[in-house]
């Protein structure tokens, strides 16, 4: 018979809390064993390598519906839908490198204008204001 452990022990294990495991199973992520009569539901390690791959997954910038497309998809010969999920994940951490490429460039420029000015109201604030 496989080892099992309580919630509060896979949470640990896992290194999240007791509600991220009951909020995963709310959205369908991962299965909520029967609870036994008088007795505490336990988990397997199945579900132990199901919440790490969530993180992992999380980490990597997946959104828990993809992360759940994912899942549903383990055990599958077939990679496409998986990289097709991953080609838009990309597409996504590429926009927003351009969105971060574009803030560290003003904000260079707003540092330099603070830089050279020595009197009066601050760059930068006048550009948060919208007065720049």
């Amino acid at each position: 018979m496989p080892e099992t452990m309580t919630i509060g022990r896979l949470a640990k294990v896992a290194g999240v809390n007791v509600e991220t495991i009951r909020y995963y199973q709310r959205r369908g992520l991962i299965g909520e064993p029967r609870k036994p009569p008088g007795g505490h539901r336990r988990y397997t390690d199945t579900v132990l390598r199901q919440v790490a791959f969530i993180r992992r997954a999380q980490q990597l910038g997946f959104t828990l519906e993809e992360i759940g497309r994912l899942l549903e998809m383990c055990g599958s010969p077939e990679q496409g839908d998986a990289v097709t999920i991953a080609e838009q994940r990309r597409a996504v951490v590429d926009a927003r490198i351009g969105e971060l490429e574009r803030m560290r460039i003003e904000l260079d420029r707003l540092i330099a204008a603070c830089k050279k000015s020595k009197r009066g109201p601050s760059p930068l604030i006048r550009a948060l204001f919208g007065d720049e």
